[in-house]
């Protein structure tokens, strides 16, 4: 019979946008082994192996408007209030703040020129 630990360990989170995959700790706002941290979303995170604090690296977290998961790499989604994908920020663009538009649009002309 397998303990908790090793199904714990078998989590695997995978971007939707960027097919990157890491084995993650937790997901949620709460993570028990960092009682004092409360996330801004439903993260998925991992313990930091390099730490000893118990610190934590966020991967990503569900878009919140199509629900696929997302990493938190710039080409792939954008905190603002919300996880949002890039997807979704460039269909709902205009419902966004004129700065995040201006960011957006500046990335946009970096990818273009790259």
């Amino acid at each position: 019979m397998e303990d908790s630990k090793s199904k714990e360990e078998e989590k695997e989170f995978v971007c939707s946008k960027c097919n990157f995959k890491a084995k993650y700790n937790y997901h949620g706002a709460k993570p028990p082994f960092l009682k004092s941290l409360i996330l801004l979303e439903e993260a998925y995170v991992m313990k930091d192996p390099f730490s000893t604090d118990g610190g934590l690296i966020t991967l990503g977290a569900e878009c919140s408007l199509c629900n696929k998961p997302v990493c938190i790499a710039a080409d792939c989604s954008l905190f603002f209030t919300k996880r949002f994908c890039l997807g979704c920020v460039t269909d709902h663009l205009e419902e966004f703040p004129k700065e995040i538009r201006q960011e957006i649009c500046r990335r946009d002309k970096e990818k273009k020129q790259v």
